[in-house]
């Protein structure tokens, strides 16, 4: 890693949320979404109200650190062609949500699945304000995210990612020896900017 890379954090309020995501995520079209699946849908929402945390911790990364991942990968070395910047970047909404969904998978299967819709929503809800302040900020477009695991960049960079973040001591963002992260409901992206 370069010594003239530096990583920053932010905290974010709650992002607005969008219902007709976290249906989607729970496999419901909004429209057809019948009375008891709205009602659980909100339910569950007043239930994890302000207990959730909205944090990133991100960097621009210079060409030699950027280096070994687009030796790795020809989709993001492709993404990320001609940007102006590239930055890489760890999300998350923390562990109550975790907890729920472990203590409902138990007590209440369709409660687990809800609160597993609504961390997908909150986490992408998240991603979408960052990057959105990204390209504010740079006066650019950006490209889409690109993360470990998705096209040809194999899952165990996440590795050398958490380890240029320093995730868990900036957002107690961890990574497992199987490369699952933990919170769960966490991202980790590369974005270029245009």
């Amino acid at each position: 890693m370069s010594s003239a890379i530096t990583v920053l954090t932010r905290e974010y309020a709650s992002p607005p949320v969008s219902e007709r995501e976290i249906l989607r995520y729970a496999g419901c079209v909004s429209s057809r979404a019948d009375e008891a699946t709205v009602a659980l849908m909100r339910d569950c929402l007043v239930e994890i109200g302000g207990s959730l945390t909205y944090k990133v911790c991100y960097c621009e990364l210079d060409e030699q650190t950027l280096l070994p991942f687009t030796d790795v990968s020809r989709q993001l070395k492709h993404l990320l062609n001609d940007c102006i910047a590239v930055v890489l970047f760890g999300a998350t909404v923390g562990v109550e949500l975790d907890r729920r969904i472990a203590r409902y998978g138990v007590l209440s299967p369709a409660r687990a699945l809800m609160m597993q819709a609504i961390g997908a929503e909150r986490i992408e809800s998240l991603c979408h304000a960052f990057c959105t302040d990204l390209s504010k900020e740079y006066g650019a477009p950006l490209t889409p995210r690109f993360s470990a695991g998705y096209g040809d960049l194999p899952l165990d960079a996440q590795k050398d990612i958490f380890a240029i973040l320093d995730c868990p001591r900036r957002i107690g963002l961890t990574l497992n020896d199987s490369l699952l992260m933990s919170p769960s409901k966490s991202v980790t992206a590369f974005v270029g900017i245009r």
